[in-house]
């Protein structure tokens, strides 16, 4: 056989082979006895009428169809062969023959493709310096005050707003009547959020249990007009609200029986507690920082090796994050998945997820960065520490799975952190800098 591989892009081959008769003849011969097999005829059984009067009948048309089958065929001896390592669906794309000649035929085919990857260093990376303040520290104290607080049913709202209040409002008209139609809507208000409307809180002072109140407030928004003024649109709205129930609220002290149970014993002061607070928080920050970072660092770098990722990959990442989203619709009762709309809308971060995919294999194998036995073993050590697994089921447990991959990648992120400038700046100015589409 001649065989010529051209190649169409780093993700694209075809294969062109021609192949002498004498090497398809008795391929050929095989397939149309196959076809001849399945035949009826009237006076004869299935199968067995003579093959001068299938001729007579399908003329050339068993061999032509033969001829597919046997290109076909002779496409994954060439792959074996060649060591091609077609992925997915390959295509015939040409054939040419004729019965007693020589057989033409084109492939088309995917391949993983080898990637060279260049300049992934130096990159420039702007991401916001977050760093937490001692008012969201203060708002985590209050939490755990509010989630710990006393209620305490009582008869009337007192003077003060630590009170949680059971209502039912009704809508008014203009002249203070219930309007028709409109449901009474029950709600728990929380005198002490200072989201809550100022006339509910004030005129709900004095208030006993099964009595009502009145309040109003003013709606206010824009409509925006393409090519002229934005509308502003004020609108009154008038309730009267019937308590159902009233809860006076006793909040705790923040001392140290409070501060060993939320924390389950792990501190026992307020300066620790705060401590604690300051420190998760930041925990949580720097972790978005660090995602913020990566993410920067992977556009760049697929930006500066880009690629026509191979269809047949991408088509799988794509069936399965539609698949993910109709469970996670499924799970939160949101109807079903637009498969149409999702494949649309998922089709880049698709083509995205396969282009890093491929691209970070080539650099991990470039920098040869992989993870040892001992650092696994290493890593399992301290792991242990905190489980009280035992290493060597740990180590299994990680080579099993593809916590080992994880660990690969982390490597790898380090490595191109480090290998990239990075530049925190206040978030103030990240936003700005964001609006102004100046971000790196």
């Amino acid at each position: 056989m001649d065989i010529k591989i051209n190649d169409l892009s780093l993700s694209e081959k075809e294969v062109e082979v021609t192949a002498s008769f004498e090497e398809i003849k008795k391929d050929i011969e095989s397939e149309v006895a196959k076809q001849t097999k399945k035949i009826q005829m009237p006076g004869f059984r299935k199968g067995k009428v003579p093959l001068n009067l299938v001729k007579k009948m399908y003329g050339d048309a068993l061999e032509y169809e033969a001829s597919e089958k046997v290109a076909n065929g002779k496409f994954w001896d060439v792959a074996k062969e060649k060591d091609l390592k077609p992925i997915g669906q390959p295509q015939l794309t040409d054939i040419k023959y004729n019965p007693g000649q020589d057989l033409y035929f084109k492939v088309k085919y995917e391949v993983l493709p080898v990637l060279n990857v260049k300049d992934y260093t130096g990159i420039e990376v702007e991401v916001p310096d977050f760093v937490t303040k001692d008012e969201e520290v203060e708002t985590e104290i209050k939490y755990i005050l509010n989630a710990n607080r006393i209620l305490e049913e009582t008869d009337a709202v007192g003077e003060d707003n630590n009170y949680l209040l059971d209502l039912e409002f009704t809508r008014l008209d203009e002249k203070g009547e219930p309007v028709p139609a409109e449901r009474n809507e029950p709600m728990q208000i929380d005198l002490t959020n200072e989201k809550v409307q100022p006339e509910i809180v004030s005129n709900a002072k004095g208030k006993k249990k099964d009595e009502t109140f009145d309040f109003s407030f003013t709606d206010e928004h824009v409509h925006k007009h393409e090519g002229g003024e934005d509308e502003v649109h004020k609108e009154t709205y008038n309730y009267r609200a019937l308590i159902k129930k009233i809860q006076k609220i006793t909040m705790p002290e923040l001392n140290e029986e409070l501060i060993k149970k939320v924390t389950k014993d792990k501190v026992s002061t307020e300066a620790e507690l705060r401590d604690e607070i300051k420190k998760d928080l930041q925990g949580y920050y720097d972790q978005r920082i660090d995602e913020m970072t990566k993410d920067k660092i992977v556009l760049e770098i697929v930006k500066r090796n880009d690629f026509t990722p191979p269809a047949a990959f991408v088509s799988n990442v794509l069936e399965d994050m539609i698949k993910r989203e109709e469970e996670e619709y499924k799970k939160r009762g949101y109807g079903k998945v637009d498969k149409t709309e999702a494949a649309n809308r998922l089709k880049k971060p698709a083509e995205m997820q396969v282009k890093w995919y491929l691209i970070k294999d080539a650099l991990q194998k470039k920098e040869n960065i992989s993870m040892s036995d001992e650092e696994l073993t290493e890593l399992a050590a301290k792991d242990a520490e905190k489980t009280g697994i035992a290493v060597d089921k740990l180590v299994n447990y990680y080579k099993s799975s593809n916590y080992s991959e994880r660990f690969i990648d982390q490597k790898l992120f380090d490595f191109l952190k480090e290998k990239s400038n990075i530049k925190k700046v206040d978030p103030e100015q990240y936003k700005s800098n964001l609006d102004k589409g100046e971000d790196k």
